[in-house]
C-alpha cells in the first residue's frame, strides 16, 4: 500500500441492485487502511481487498450514521473478528452514538461485548488522529444523527457527506477536498416522487452534489448512493451542468489513485 488510494465496495441507496452494494469505500495511504461505512453487501469486496475473512488488515472504521445501508454489514465485522480473532484488539470504530447498541442488539449481546471488538469514539466529534490521517466530522442533516467526514493527511485531503441533505456545512466539509463523496439520490429519478416545498429536503439530487462540491471548490466530485434504478450517467450530466471539476460515479471495485491523477480510475474485480 504505498500509493493512496480510495477503493469503491459499494455504491446504491437503500437496498443493493443485483451485483451491487450499498454505501462503503476504503481509503489506503501510507500503510494505513480506513473503512468508510458498511452497508448491505461490502463486507465480501472488504474481504477480497484485504485477503482475510476474519478481518485483518484494517485499521480503523468509520461510519456515518446508523441506516442500515450505511452500517448492516458492520455486524459481519464484529463476528469475524469475535470469532476468527478473538484476542486481536479492538478495531477503533468512528461512528454516531447508538451504532454500538445496533450491532449489540443484532448479536443479542451487550454493549460492553461489541466494544471488545470495537473501540467506540463518538461522531461528529473530535479532531481524531488515525496514524497519518486527521479526521474532522461535521453534523449534517438527515433522518438520524448524521457525520460527514473529511480525512486529511500532507497532501490530501478525502471528504464524505454520508446522507445529508442541502446544507451550508458542505462546503467547509468537502473545501478544497482532492477528491469528495457526495450522495446523489436523486429521488427526482423516481416517478411519483415529488418534494413538498415546505418539508426539509435530507438527501441530495446530483445537480445539488454539484453545487455543493463546487461551493467547496473541490478538484474532484464522486457520486455516490444512487437509487436502485436511478440513471447514473443522467446524475453525472446533472452534476456537470454546475461543477466544472471532474465527476467520477461510484463504482464496485473501483480504485481511484490518491491524491489523484485525472481519469475515470480502474477497476479491481472485487465480487
Amino acid at each position: 500500500m504505498t500509493n493512496g488510494r480510495l477503493v469503491v465496495l459499494g455504491s446504491c441507496g437503500g437496498w443493493p441492485q443485483a451485483d451491487r452494494a450499498c454505501s462503503g469505500f476504503v481509503i489506503e495511504h501510507e500503510g494505513l487502511r480506513v473503512v468508510l461505512d458498511l452497508g448491505y453487501g461490502t463486507l465480501p469486496r472488504l474481504f477480497a481487498l484485504t485477503g482475510s475473512s476474519v478481518g485483518e488488515g484494517i485499521d480503523a472504521v468509520v461510519v456515518t450514521h446508523g441506516h442500515p445501508d450505511h452500517v448492516v454489514d458492520l455486524h459481519g465485522l464484529f463476528r469475524a473478528r469475535w470469532f476468527g480473532q478473538p484476542n486481536a484488539p479492538a478495531v477503533p470504530l468512528y461512528a454516531p452514538e447508538g451504532v454500538i447498541a445496533q450491532i449489540a442488539r443484532l448479536e443479542d449481546a451487550d454493549a460492553a461485548t461489541v466494544r471488545r471488538v470495537f473501540d467506540w469514539h463518538p461522531l461528529p466529534a473530535g479532531p481524531y488522529r488515525i496514524g497519518p490521517f486527521r479526521l474532522d466530522s461535521w453534523a449534517l442533516p438527515h433522518y438520524v444523527p448524521n457525520a460527514g467526514v473529511r480525512v486529511t493527511a500532507p497532501g490530501l485531503v478525502v471528504a464524505y457527506s454520508g446522507d445529508t441533505g442541502p446544507d451550508p456545512a458542505l462546503a467547509e466539509l468537502g473545501r478544497n477536498a482532492d477528491l469528495y463523496l457526495l450522495e446523489a439520490t436523486s429521488r427526482d429519478q423516481q416517478s411519483g416522487v415529488r418534494w413538498a416545498p415546505d418539508v426539509p429536503q435530507l438527501h441530495l439530487s446530483a445537480r445539488q452534489a454539484g453545487e455543493a462540491a463546487a461551493a467547496a471548490g473541490a478538484h474532484r466530485l464522486m457520486l455516490t448512493h444512487f437509487w436502485p434504478g436511478n440513471d447514473r450517467e443522467q446524475s453525472r450530466a446533472e452534476a456537470r451542468e454546475v461543477f466544472r471539476g471532474e465527476v467520477l460515479l461510484a463504482d464496485e471495485g473501483l480504485e481511484v489513485p490518491l491524491p489523484g491523477l485525472r481519469g475515470e480510475g480502474r477497476q479491481l474485480g472485487l465480487p
